[in-house]
């Protein structure tokens, strides 16, 4: 038997940029917490609005709300979509996948909903008066019953499906 020669060491690879992680469900979680605070802070905005006008304490609320929805909201819609819902989509599961779709159309309609709030909001964050409170005191709650159903769909069965399926687990 011919001795088996010792195989040259591998060349070290070139170091890269990190690249991110997977969104940790913590982190998924406490976005949905923070997005029923800032509704509620909105709720709070158009009571304070109401009786004070776009005062200094109204211009600082509305620019929140207004940085809030259209940053990290977006970019917690965008993340479910790119890494978590795609998964789940390919899942087979008929019924996770029904789910799935709703969520996705969800964020489509947040997101008019937040077109249609926002302009509204940042008069307010601007101290402008040309902004619609009666309009702002109709769509709210529609905005806000919107948000706690899509969340609670995500909490209660979607992203336990998604849990068990980064553990490798089928979806169910």
């Amino acid at each position: 038997m011919k001795p088996v020669a010792a195989k040259p060491a591998r060349t070290p690879r070139p170091a890269r940029p990190a690249v991110p992680a997977l969104p940790g469900f913590d982190s998924l979680d406490r976005a949905h917490r923070e997005v029923l605070k800032v509704l509620e802070d909105f709720d709070q905005l158009l009571k304070h609005v109401d009786d004070n006008g776009p005062d200094a304490t109204a211009r600082e609320g509305a620019r929140h709300i207004q940085a809030f929805f259209s940053g990290p909201a977006r970019q917690h819609h965008a993340e479910e979509e790119q890494r978590i819902f795609p998964g789940l989509l390919a899942s087979g599961n008929a019924e996770l996948v029904q789910h799935v779709q709703r969520l996705i159309q969800d964020h489509g309609w947040l997101e008019e909903d937040w077109i249609e709030l926002s302009t509204q909001i940042e008069a307010i964050a601007d101290g402008y008066n040309w902004y619609d409170l009666n309009m702002l005191r109709q769509a709210l709650p529609i905005f806000t019953q919107l948000y706690r159903d899509h969340i609670a769909l995500e909490e209660s069965l979607v992203y336990p499906a998604a849990r068990r399926q980064v553990r490798g687990e089928p979806a169910a």
